[in-house]
């Protein structure tokens, strides 16, 4: 089983930046696929960004351009690097991942979320 714990959320102006860190247990790491998703009010949780054990990576239109996803497979870390943020950005943001190239919406490890608010 593979534990998941999300950091580095907080409150930012529209316009700033963020960066959420998630740490993974396990030994095998490199074979997981990783990903970011968020849950606003009253919305269903939507994926933002994924990142494959070959390292390709999905974005969000909502996100492209704006947010970067990346991983440390030596640190057992994967990162989501949010630039140029907007007050509709807020939400619960859970770092989640799988074996293999399981498709996002299938993914099995989740974390517990990490708050990001934006203000205008």
């Amino acid at each position: 089983q593979v534990q998941l714990v999300e950091s580095g959320g907080g409150l930012v102006q529209a316009g700033g930046s963020l960066r959420l860190s998630c740490a993974a247990s396990g030994r095998t790491f490199s074979a997981y696929s990783m990903g970011w998703f968020r849950q606003a009010p009253g919305k269903e949780r939507e994926s933002v960004a994924a990142i494959w054990t070959g390292g390709g990576t999905y974005y969000a239109d909502s996100v492209k351009g704006r947010f970067t996803i990346s991983r440390d497979n030596a640190k057992n870390m994967v990162y989501l690097q949010m630039n140029n943020l907007k007050p509709e950005d807020t939400a619960i943001y859970y770092c989640a991942g799988d074996q293999g190239l399981t498709p996002m919406s299938r993914f099995s490890f989740w974390g517990q979320g990490t708050q990001v608010t934006v203000s205008s």
